[in-house]
């Protein structure tokens, strides 16, 4: 892609998706979708290590079945999360990557690239998926993209957001907000409706590749207030996938007698058959699964009926509808308030759920109207234009004002274990919540706060956000000091918690110190910048490198055709023969400059293709008379060299002896060395 300089005023739009990603501007007064490089609308979120590359998107997801421990994927299932979480426990027994614990409990991949062992934190893997579509709206609006609007589930937790806000940094975006994925699907939905109803109740039922999300959001005009919100972050294709492929498994081993499941090519060649077959039953009542010489010779073929399908993911299903019934459960409505009911995220095609759903709300329609695959990068990209006040968008959107909600309570461990829940779940934010707390000891100088997200009554049974210390406070009582506890919740849903000592007089103050999550350390952070950069940079050189290599390689071919039809003159042919010897025996070890050199020459070849014989001897004359020319004006330099030497008065005799003298300056140093080789053997002699 060539460099720009020219920098895009507003915010591009990004869906991170589990399997796959998506990228929207508003510009040219609407959204616009854009196609990556191969012309798909959507990039599969795979990176892939080679021992030459990295390769991002649909080229590392072609040669997964060639290169499956090097290529990852579901970057999004391990984002923020520790290694000792037991969904990732069970995730990484299926993957074929190596997921190893870093030595602070977060899961690291472990890869092999240009020959050498990496580890790499999940968001450094969805760092690389960000960096490809930021380069992809580049290429699109041809000015430099730096603000990003980046979506998340509604059900991602602080550290979840943080991780995914790093990512961007790491792409080099300035995360302008991250937003939750069905609200932003709502955007999508309502944009062109904000004049249409004064009062609507839309559910946004989102489910994805590898998480759903469920939301209430009222439409009053322009206003876009998020009621509740309810998901899970490990539930979507992915597991519908996984139903199939243990299902599969389980007969081709009744039939050859075979367990395939430690062969992690037949298993990654199997999961990409079941994931194409889970498409066809959502048109077709019944389809084939078929994998030849899948495992030690033997194919696999499994016949599947859309109701074994559905029987196999029954209980998933259900685990969709009760989210649903939660939500309504929150806001205290009936299916029948609900104006709206909006899928979104390629597994809502998905037949038997779609049925479900229409059931649970009486028989009514569902809404279809907005892509299901691009309306959260859609709704995205509006956002991040309403954030940076663009021209092209003040417009369309001048009055619209997003209200979401935080998808979980806050709080702290207080007296006996309890949870008190500072910021409650489904609370409008930004939102900034005080609570005063006290010592439970005379003289004691130290508070100790624990931090959890959750719901449960137990704090100790919630997803522990923290710890942080408030010390230096003053002896006293029990119960006489003051403490301030500030819970402060921004747009982004991210948390930032301080306390202070309300009564000593510098006013004591402690911000979080993150002991138990997977916020990463500012030099952490740096470091793998830096690495970013670094890839940056050898990607580029590669990039152009190929690109070099695959015009030369090209561009012989075209003037071996040439020569082919027109029969040039035989030197022709033998300086295309030259080229195809040199390319054949060193194109892998040249470097950019001699590809450089040799399009030249080859440039130079086609044009004498090319030219008329009277043109020919026109550029041979000019040839001739430029070496006559340079003849002539060296000469000129060595009678203006003899005539300066010889400013001087003197006898013939005298001239005769610089003429001498000039004769041995202009002896070659071949001739030299013989006259002095001679001069010894006379002397010798």
């Amino acid at each position: 892609m060539p460099d720009v300089t020219e920098e895009f005023e507003g915010a591009i739009g990004i869906d991170l998706g589990t399997t796959y990603s998506c990228v929207a501007v508003f510009a040219k007064d609407k959204v616009e979708i854009i196609p990556n490089d191969q012309g798909n609308r959507t990039t599969p979120s795979y990176v892939a290590f080679t021992d030459n590359e990295r390769l991002v998107g649909d080229s590392a997801r072609n040669q997964i079945s060639k290169n499956p421990k090097n290529t990852v994927y579901d970057a999004k299932r391990l984002i923020g999360r520790k290694f000792s979480d037991k969904e990732v426990q069970k995730d990484f027994k299926t993957w074929p990557f190596k997921v190893v614990s870093a030595e602070d409990g977060n899961p690291l991949i472990e890869v092999h690239y240009q020959g050498k062992p990496h580890k790499m934190r999940p968001e450094q893997i969805s760092g690389l998926i960000l960096a490809r579509l930021k380069e992809t709206a580049e290429a699109y609006l041809g000015k430099k993209v730096t603000k990003a609007v980046i979506t998340v589930p509604a059900h991602f937790n602080d550290a979840q957001r943080n991780c995914t806000k790093v990512a961007g940094e790491l792409a080099g975006l300035q995360v302008a907000r991250i937003i939750n994925e069905p609200t932003a699907a709502a955007l999508a939905y309502g944009l062109d409706k904000v004049d249409e109803y004064d009062s609507k109740k839309v559910l946004v039922f989102d489910l994805g590749g590898g998480t759903f999300d469920v939301s209430l959001i009222a439409m009053e005009g322009p206003v876009f207030e998020v009621k509740a919100t309810s998901g899970n972050t490990h539930l979507g294709g992915q597991d519908f996938d996984d139903s199939l492929v243990k299902y599969c498994m389980q007969e081709f081993k009744k039939q050859t007698k075979l367990d395939m499941s430690e062969n992690a090519k037949a298993v990654r060649k199997l999961r990409t058959a079941c994931e194409k077959a889970k498409r066809a039953l959502s048109s077709s009542s019944v389809t084939e699964i078929e994998v030849d010489s899948i495992h030690e010779g033997e194919d696999l073929l499994v016949k599947v009926s859309r109701a074994k399908f559905e029987q196999l993911n029954k209980s998933l299903f259900e685990l969709c509808i009760a989210e649903v019934k939660k939500v309504m459960d929150d806001v205290s409505l009936k299916p029948s308030d609900v104006d709206e009911v909006v899928m979104v995220g390629g597994s809502s095609r998905i037949p038997k759920i779609q049925e479900m759903l229409s059931e649970y709300f009486g028989g009514k329609p569902l809404n279809h109207s907005i892509n299901p695959d691009e309306a959260v990068a859609y709704g995205a990209a509006i956002q991040g234009n309403v954030l940076a006040g663009s021209a092209e968008c003040k417009e369309h959107t001048k009055d619209l004002l997003l209200l979401d909600v935080a998808p979980l309570s806050i709080g702290l461990a207080a007296d006996g274990g309890k949870m008190k829940v500072l910021i409650p779940r489904n609370c409008t934010i930004p939102r900034l919540a005080e609570e005063e707390f006290t010592t439970v000891d005379d003289d004691q100088s130290c508070v100790q706060v624990e931090v959890y997200e959750g719901e449960r009554p137990r704090a100790a049974a919630n997803h522990h956000l923290g710890t942080f210390d408030l010390d230096g406070i003053r002896p006293a009582k029990a119960g006489e000091p003051g403490i301030l506890v500030t819970f402060n919740i921004d747009a982004n849903g991210v948390l930032d918690v301080t306390a202070r000592d309300t009564t000593s007089e510098d006013g004591k103050e402690a911000a979080i110190k993150i002991t138990n999550t997977n916020k990463l350390s500012s030099k952490q952070i740096d470091e793998m910048v830096e690495e970013a950069k670094k890839f940056s940079k050898e990607d580029k050189i590669f990039l152009k490198r190929v690109e070099t290599k695959t015009k030369l390689e090209e561009y012989l071919y075209e003037l071996q055709e040439l020569a082919d039809k027109t029969k040039p003159k035989e030197k022709i042919v033998k300086a295309l023969e030259a080229q195809a010897e040199w390319q054949e025996e060193n194109m892998e070890t040249a470097t950019i400059n001699d590809m450089m050199d040799k399009m030249d020459q080859l440039v130079d070849i086609h044009t004498r293709m090319l030219e008329s014989k009277d043109e020919a001897k026109k550029r041979k004359r000019d040839q001739e008379d430029s070496d006559d020319e340079f003849l002539s004006q060296s000469q000129q330099l060595l009678s203006q060299k003899s005539s300066n030497s010889g400013d001087y008065t003197g006898d013939a005799e005298e001239d005769d002896d610089d003429n001498d003298d000039e004769d041995e300056v202009d002896e070659t140093p071949q001739k030299k060395g013989k006259k002095e080789k001679k001069e010894k053997k006379e002397k010798k002699e």
